[in-house]
């Protein structure tokens, strides 16, 4: 296992729950965006490492990092408490199944996230490759209340953002929900998909598993779930061997 280190350049804590952190980048750390690396600190004199994906295309001469806080959590106890300057180990061979390689060719892609597991999706709607494969890019991002929706700002303006609109050519399309408090669109992802109201809502053709692909991150439930749903709907899943319908990440899943 080969490990680099690098500098924690900028920290910002969302809520008290979730914390995102920015990093220098070693260029010999090589991935596909929507991949995650392991990443974390030393105990101890010996390195504590956790999945953590990307949020940061690869383009971009910086790494970072979205995270949970967990009181009592081995790494993420002392990892929410990281400065600027402080030192974080990363292993050097990211790897990952939400990447759009393993999705067959397709006319609009989803991105379903509930939490953190936000995060590979940040570094896919900004990749330039995904907009030249699929004719629109959806991602949905499903909060308990309106202070988790991690990057709201970004994705609001993605289309309109200096940078990116020569990217997202007014091709991607963000769309949140809340569940536990009130917000324009209020419910979870899965009943959002169950009732037949999320296509709509977004403005988007209704789904075909013949045509459109599929992501998830989040929640071990929510993903299980909504993993069902889309196998109903006659959707196969793919993988780092074999391309499909849908993709998942077992990596993690948001406790």
């Amino acid at each position: 296992m080969s490990l680099l280190k690098e500098k924690v350049t900028h920290i910002h804590h969302w809520t008290d729950k979730t914390f995102s952190f920015k990093t220098t980048r070693n260029m010999a750390f090589r991935f596909k965006n929507g991949e995650f690396a392991m990443i974390g600190l030393e105990i101890d004199g010996k390195p504590l490492l956790r999945a953590y994906s990307v949020v940061s295309p690869n383009h971009e001469d910086h790494l970072e990092f979205l995270s949970i806080k967990v009181p009592n959590g081995p790494l993420t106890s002392k990892l929410q408490h990281i400065k600027v300057n402080d030192e974080i180990i990363i292993n050097s061979k990211p790897t990952g199944t939400l990447v759009c390689d393993y999705l067959l060719p397709g006319r609009n892609l989803f991105m379903f996230s509930t939490g953190t597991g936000l995060a590979p999706f940040m570094s896919i709607s900004r990749d330039p490759e995904t907009y030249e494969k699929f004719e629109k890019v959806i991602l949905v991002h499903g909060v308990r209340k309106v202070k988790e929706l991690a990057y709201i700002d970004t994705l609001n303006n993605l289309n309109k953002d200096e940078v990116y609109s020569e990217v997202t050519k007014g091709k991607f399309i963000y769309f949140n929900t809340v569940t536990r408090e009130s917000w324009d669109r209020e419910g979870r992802i899965t009943n959002w998909i169950k009732e037949n109201r999320l296509w709509s809502a977004a403005n988007v053709e209704e789904f075909n598993p013949q045509k459109d692909r599929v992501m998830i991150c989040g929640s071990e439930e929510m993903t299980m779930e909504i993993k069902n749903i889309f196998e109903n709907l006659g959707s196969s899943e793919g993988s780092t061997k074999i391309q499909g319908g849908f993709v998942i990440e077992k990596a993690f899943a948001e406790k």
